[in-house]
């Protein structure tokens, strides 16, 4: 993800302090009931990925099998290839029978939507199309985002509202807002308030060059965070540490659905951060998911830094 990338030299002057919870976000989760058990996803951005075969897949696992291997080691994916073309219903069907039932697909809405007719006032076909394409997943669908264009502004407003309006009844969405002028004043929360009166989320992004990005306006119960990590620098770790303690505390306040996705400059150690994800969850928040297996020479689970 090259949104908010900064360099090497750049990464000692960043603050990565975690916001306060805004006023609309505490009204909303107190009228949710803190659930007894979150309900929690950890992942990463692909699964077809070389690099991991003798260390996150076995050795002698073929390009056709990256999927179900993938769905052993993770519960959830950010789907980004629906970024870039609308796969056939039966290539979706495919990808169901691959992953167990509890696995959940987070489709990323279709780049032609997000960035040219939804500005334009003429989503609506190209919506139903995806819409209907994704449904294939099942009971694996799980919560969708539409990434806007860094150009879409709080003047589109409207905009953004209809093509909510729109979506067929009951499918889960959250949008990830890029273009600055959100950040602004209460530009975000009064959209967000919009967005939870139509159970629609909000998508969290956390990269080290866009910390405004990085908000805690929530507009549902669901929260998604999309974190972007520096190489495995220390620093990717002790942000987690951060969020793990915020979401200890947005559980106890509401918060009943987490998709976590760990992004890497190429996403070759992508798993690794997701681990650590997984061990801080056990760790603080008596969450405990399954912890991915290393294959191969070295083979170890990751341990706390």
């Amino acid at each position: 993800m090259e949104f908010g990338k900064v360099s090497a030299e750049q990464l000692p002057q960043v603050v990565f302090d975690l916001p306060a919870l805004p006023a609309h976000t505490q009204r909303l989760l107190a009228s949710q009931q803190a659930p007894e058990k979150p309900v929690v996803y950890v992942g990463c951005p692909v699964w077809a990925n070389k690099e991991w075969i003798g260390s996150w897949y076995p050795a002698d696992t073929k390009e056709k099998d990256f999927l179900h291997q993938y769905a052993q080691q993770f519960n959830t994916i950010e789907l980004n290839s629906t970024h870039y073309q609308i796969p056939h219903p039966s290539v979706v069907e495919h990808w169901r029978s691959k992953v167990p039932d509890d696995f959940r697909f987070c489709p990323k809405f279709l780049q032609d939507i997000s960035h040219t007719l939804l500005q334009m006032g003429e989503a609506r076909a190209m919506t139903q199309l995806f819409c209907q394409t994704m449904q294939a997943f099942g009971e694996c669908l799980g919560t969708s985002f539409l990434q806007l264009s860094p150009y879409f502004s709080p003047k589109e407003r409207d905009m953004l509202l209809k093509f909510c309006d729109d979506l067929p009844v009951g499918y889960r969405l959250a949008v990830e807002f890029r273009q600055a002028q959100w950040f602004v004043g209460d530009n975000l929360p009064k959209i967000s308030e919009e967005l939870a009166s139509r159970g629609i989320g909000t998508v969290i992004t956390d990269t080290a060059g866009r910390r405004d990005a990085v908000h805690l306006s929530l507009s549902s119960p669901t929260l998604m965070l999309r974190f972007v990590g520096n190489d495995l620098h220390t620093t990717d770790y002790t942000r987690i540490d951060a969020w793990v303690g915020k979401l200890q505390s947005l559980i106890a306040q509401g918060v009943q659905e987490i998709y976590f996705f760990a992004h890497e400059p190429d996403n070759t150690k992508a798993p690794d951060l997701a681990c650590y994800v997984i061990e801080k969850l056990a760790q603080v928040c008596n969450i405990h998911l399954k912890m991915p297996k290393r294959w191969g020479n070295g083979a170890k689970q990751v341990g706390l830094f």
